[in-house]
């Protein structure tokens, strides 16, 4: 069988294991300990907000944002559709509906045009988001100097979803730091990994403490275990928090090495009929979490799925872009709202692959790939 190359995988540097053994020696294995609260301050600082609370994955982080802003059953919320189901669903596992928001061509991310559409309507039917959710998609910043400021005159907070953006900048300024609240994953995949995990970001100290109460089961401060309410088992073991300290000390270098990724790629296939590569525009500094292309079938004579089978008869892992959740069939009949005429969301996932782009991808494979998709274009 020939060797696997996968889509984007773990890509350790070795000082992991110094605290992880720093975290056995110490017998600091509970989900609580001095590489967490480290890993908090360090991550705080290098995202540029004030506080930030580890957790077990990007999802719970999400959740507790939702529950932060007091996101309950009945109400609405704006959410960008070309995202992965993870952006929404805690929401709507708290009994909160969704507003779906088309892309933009310059940055594949939330249309302000069309949010600015939905927010019109809702003003007129009296019907305001209790939130609205930007996705930093495959690593690009949403346009923050339009659609900040568009929430801001409906007073309507921004949760951030920042899972795939970490380490990427929008004007020279950290991703993760623009929402009321904001969240990192930390999951296998991700440009950086602790295996499983995820932080919530703010400046909002009152608001994360309170997470922290939420996130550890809700404990009364008592002498024996008392709740005046339920919380969550939601937080990041100390292990795991050694593992992401390491992690984040490697992080230039590791956003640097898939932006190189990105760049053999689009040398190699940007000039084949029908081939886009994903924008990157003048005010974002991707991290190129994935490298992700779009193929025109009429120019190029081809298919975004027939170059996936090819490549995964080669044992190389890709996928399609992310499904919109207005095509989802759990979310049939949602509300949503084009950027144009045109459906964007729909034509990018249409259209759409990521190709391997894990910073531990060599030359050579990258190599192999381009090949293999070289002879599907012909």
């Amino acid at each position: 069988m020939k060797k696997r190359i996968y889509l984007s995988s773990p890509h350790l540097g070795g000082e992991e294991i110094e605290y992880v053994k720093e975290a056995f020696d110490s017998n600091w294995v509970a989900p609580l300990g001095p590489h967490v609260e480290a890993f908090e301050r360090e991550c705080a600082a290098f995202a540029g907000v004030r506080h930030a609370h580890a957790l077990s994955s990007g999802t719970a982080a999400a959740f507790l944002a939702a529950l932060l802003l007091n996101v309950k059953r009945g109400d609405i919320f704006f959410c960008s559709s070309l995202t992965f189901a993870a952006t929404l669903a805690p929401l709507v596992q708290i009994g909160a509906t969704p507003v779906l928001i088309d892309s933009e061509p310059e940055s594949w991310n939330m249309s302000p045009q069309a949010l600015e559409r939905a927010f019109k309507d809702a003003e007129n039917t009296g019907e305001m988001p209790r939130a609205v959710v930007i996705v930093n998609l495959y690593g690009q910043a949403c346009d923050m100097d339009r659609i900040l400021p568009l929430c801001g005159r409906y007073g309507v907070p921004v949760i951030e979803d920042a899972a795939e953006s970490v380490g990427s900048t929008y004007r020279n300024r950290q991703t993760g730091s623009f929402g009321r609240f904001a969240f990192y994953s930390f999951n296998g995949n991700k440009i950086i990994t602790t295996s499983g995990g995820g932080m919530l970001l703010s400046d909002d100290g009152e608001a994360i403490d309170r997470a922290r109460f939420l996130s550890a089961q809700a404990r009364d401060r008592a002498p024996w275990y008392q709740h005046s309410e339920l919380g969550y088992n939601f937080r990041m073991s100390n292990v795991l928090a050694g593992i992401g300290r390491a992690q984040l000390k490697l992080l230039p270098r590791r956003v640097a090495e898939r932006r190189a990724v990105f760049e053999r790629y689009r040398a190699a296939l940007a000039s084949s009929p029908g081939v886009s590569f994903m924008p990157e525009p003048e005010w974002s500094a991707s991290n190129r979490w994935l490298t992700a292309m779009t193929v025109d079938p009429a120019a190029s004579g081809t298919a975004n799925m027939k170059i996936i089978e090819a490549l995964a008869a080669e044992n190389i892992e890709s996928r399609p872009v992310w499904k919109p959740m207005h095509m989802q069939p759990v979310f049939e009949g949602v509300k949503y709202y084009r950027h144009g005429e045109d459906d964007f969301s729909r034509m990018t996932f249409e259209n759409g692959l990521c190709l391997p782009s894990g910073s531990n991808l060599t030359p050579e494979d990258q190599e192999l790939v381009i090949d293999v998709v070289r002879k599907q274009l012909g």
